[in-house]
């Protein structure tokens, strides 16, 4: 089995094709390397361009018409930046995503899975969501997430196109192996920025202190960046099961999450446990942010077959791991500016 996955060199998509590979599915990975690494595609099929490429797009499905699926994983994610820059991130996440769907289907692939996100749910009073709760998004990035699945279910709705998307919670942690993680210097997620705060021996800023949870941090359901790309496995292995192409559906929406809910004072306080105590300071919400979610669906168990293995302990340990490797990693081998670097 062979798939294309766009996005593939960034840090999710990065980890989703190492899933794959394990799995004994060949990525044939599609970058920009806006925000990804080439590191992360080394030893893999890649291919250096823009989503938007419509003749880069036909050359991949000609050269690889072994290819099955589609992982759509390519997209900006930072939401204090989605708010400054809102322009940038509905041409790159929106306008650029019409443009490889249309690529997609012209070369008749019909299997989608696109990389959602459960920023769009309007947060319940218990901050639990499911699949079929409200949906609310409050950045401009969790709208191009919103939006760009009435895209694609309006598509469907249209032509063959058949279409999982699955709404991500909270990524952390990096591969077990140590083959991927988190590329950026200055990551925006919360246990990130932990990391760098304890590596730099500053203070980690909790933003947001009177939000209305336990303990007035904000709520995240963190999953194990493995798990969630073992998801994607699953989502691929099950995909004509879940959809099959003469079926009375075509689009289908699953979260990815543990069902549980942790504080970022927890998870302060998991951090502390594992590595010791973190300087703190409280700071105002950030542009963009909310309150924060858990799921409570059972879905992905049903359909996918699928539940978390690791722990947030499990995900600080990886992320220390690999904090410990990253730059050795990420240093280790020059950037290649070719459009395709062909698998080594």
């Amino acid at each position: 089995m062979k798939v294309l996955v766009a996005g593939g060199a960034g840090f999710i998509g990065s980890t989703i094709a190492s899933a794959c590979l394990d799995d004994g599915i060949e990525p044939v990975i599609l970058d920009n390397l806006c925000t990804g690494r080439v590191e992360f595609t080394r030893g893999r099929t890649f291919y250096r361009g823009d989503i938007a490429d419509g003749p880069l797009v036909d050359r991949i499905f000609s050269e690889h018409p072994e290819i099955s699926a589609v992982v759509h994983a390519a997209a900006l994610i930072v939401v204090p930046e989605s708010v400054a820059e809102p322009l940038r991130y509905y041409r790159e996440n929106v306008a650029k995503s019409l443009d490889f769907v249309d690529h997609v289907l012209r070369n008749g692939m019909h299997r989608y899975v696109f990389s959602s996100s459960a920023s769009i749910y309007r947060t319940g009073d218990d901050f639990s969501v499911d699949e079929t709760s409200p949906l609310e998004p409050t950045s401009p990035y969790a709208r191009t997430k919103a939006l760009m699945e009435m895209v694609l279910a309006d598509t469907a709705e249209a032509t063959p196109l058949r279409v999982l998307s699955l709404r991500y919670f909270n990524p952390i942690g990096a591969d077990p192996e140590l083959r991927t993680g988190l590329q950026v210097a200055q990551p925006t997620h919360a246990l990130g920025r932990m990391i760098s705060a304890w590596e730099d021996d500053e203070e980690f800023l909790i933003t947001g202190t009177d939000w209305p949870t336990r303990d007035g941090s904000g709520i995240r359901d963190y999953v194990h960046v493995w798990d969630l790309a073992r998801a994607h496995v699953q989502a691929l292995r099950r995909f004509d099961e879940i959809l099959p192409a003469d079926g009375d559906r075509s689009v289908e929406v699953v979260n990815l999450g543990t069902g549980d809910g942790t504080t970022v004072r927890e998870l302060v306080a998991a951090f502390a446990e594992a590595v010791g105590p973190l300087r703190i300071r409280e700071a105002p919400a950030r542009p963009g942010d909310g309150a924060g979610s858990f799921t409570r669906s059972t879905r992905c168990r049903s359909l996918l077959d699928w539940k978390p293995e690791f722990s947030v302990a499990d995900a600080i340990r990886h992320s220390l791991a690999w904090a410990r490797v990253r730059d050795e990693v990420l240093g280790a081998y020059s950037e290649v500016p070719a459009e395709r670097v062909p698998a080594r």
